[in-house]
């Protein structure tokens, strides 16, 4: 039998929350194991990504303090220094600027890949010790150590573990944690355009109703120079529909939901497109393993929040484990729990947006339609304004 492997924290799952946890428990002193089931491959293309995530300054910050925002390529990152958002019905956008906040930038328009990439870096760098193509074949939990076998018969134990395996999560069905899922009836659409107008660090975000009467949001973001990538929010039947057309036919749909803002549009690479699902765990501590990221929850990509809410969840408990006492453990139960409670105030408060933004402009009641587009006028003649813009740089 092979020796197990001691540890004081185990990861699972080596995506951008399972990465940056694993690194910030490693530089806090932590000794780490991480483990995926997959290779990690880092591909070697200048192709732009479909994938993109919206870092808040205030995450970009920490991802500096990790070692990592310094490795991305910045002539590759998109900065938002204003935000213009409009109504179904509305001719007036909602205008937010950074320098409603005094600060630089409202936030930062990063690749996945790119993102993936320098953080795999710094674990390396940092020498934490990982098992990668090797798939997780079951676990023993208490309150006090966790031991986790791979498919190859490896045994590592761990003071803690944290669950980042995603909304699919391994871990979560092992442990028989119960889910709370909704399906939005909704397919995102991601791209990214080349824009016959400089979009001036803008973001560009619409709500709408299709002729169907279902509700959507299109957001464009700016990407470095002439470009954005877009997130359309659609109904399943309308992103299916927009994905069968030609180039020149998706891009002339995107531009004409955008009013032509930034005049004509031309695709780059191909459109992708996944399935929108409300996702919550019913638990996200049980016993000595911490749920993070996608396998905690997974929200609706309006707000940009996802990754964000992760990364959060990581700062949290990091926070949490080096401001307790010496003699406390760092699986100490009223430790967790706390820890838990921060953490679902918090996506409450994410879940209130999101989702109470979806119903919002979801139901097709006249009077409901004119209070809600009146709210984003009213708006933007009021003080709200800056408070809604030092709320988006703070997550």
């Amino acid at each position: 039998m092979k020796e197990i492997i001691q540890a004081e924290v185990m990861v699972v799952g080596a995506g951008l929350v399972g990465l940056s946890a694993a690194l910030a428990m490693q530089q806090a002193g932590y000794a780490v194991v991480l483990v995926d089931s997959q290779q990690q491959v880092d591909e070697k293309t200048s192709d732009w990504d479909q994938r993109i995530y919206a870092i808040s300054p205030k995450n970009a910050t920490w991802l500096a303090s990790l070692g990592v925002w310094q490795l991305l390529d910045k002539n590759r990152i998109g900065e938002m220094q204003a935000m213009e958002i409009w109504g179904d019905v509305s001719d007036q956008a909602l205008s937010l600027f950074a320098d409603d906040a005094n600060v630089d930038a409202m936030g930062f328009i990063v690749e996945e890949r790119a993102l993936k990439r320098a953080l795999m870096q710094r674990v390396e760098a940092c020498d934490v010790r990982t098992f990668f193509g090797e798939a997780c074949e079951s676990v023993c939990v208490s309150v006090n150590k966790t031991c986790l076998t791979l498919a190859n018969q490896q045994a590592i134990e761990g003071d803690l573990l944290l669950a980042a395996d995603g909304a699919n999560s391994w871990m979560r069905q092992q442990l028989n944690i119960s889910v709370r899922q909704k399906p939005y009836h909704q397919t995102a659409i991601v791209a990214n355009f080349e824009t016959e107008k400089p979009h001036n660090n803008i973001a560009r975000q619409w709500f709408m109703q299709d002729a169907n009467g279902h509700s959507g949001v299109l957001a464009w973001l700016p990407l470095p120079d002439n470009k954005i990538s877009i997130v359309w929010s659609a109904s399943t039947q309308l992103a299916q529909n927009l994905l069968k057309t030609s180039a020149s036919e998706f891009s002339a749909r995107v531009q004409q939901a955008g009013g032509s803002q930034l005049g004509e549009l031309t695709l780059i690479g191909e459109p992708a497109g996944f399935p929108l699902v409300l996702k919550t765990a019913d638990e996200i501590i049980k016993e000595s393993v911490v749920f993070i990221g996608d396998a905690a929850h997974r929200i609706h990509p309006m707000a940009g929040q996802g990754v964000n809410l992760g990364f959060r969840g990581v700062v949290d408990l990091l926070t949490a484990l080096v401001s307790k006492h010496s003699y406390v453990a760092i699986n100490d139960q009223n430790l967790l729990k706390h820890y838990a409670r921060l953490r679902k105030a918090d996506l409450l408060k994410m879940l209130m947006l999101t989702n109470g933004l979806y119903h919002l402009f979801e139901s097709e009641n006249k009077f409901i339609k004119k209070i809600r587009n009146w709210g984003l006028n009213a708006t933007n003649q009021s003080a709200t304004k800056k408070l809604l813009v030092r709320n988006a740089i703070e997550l």
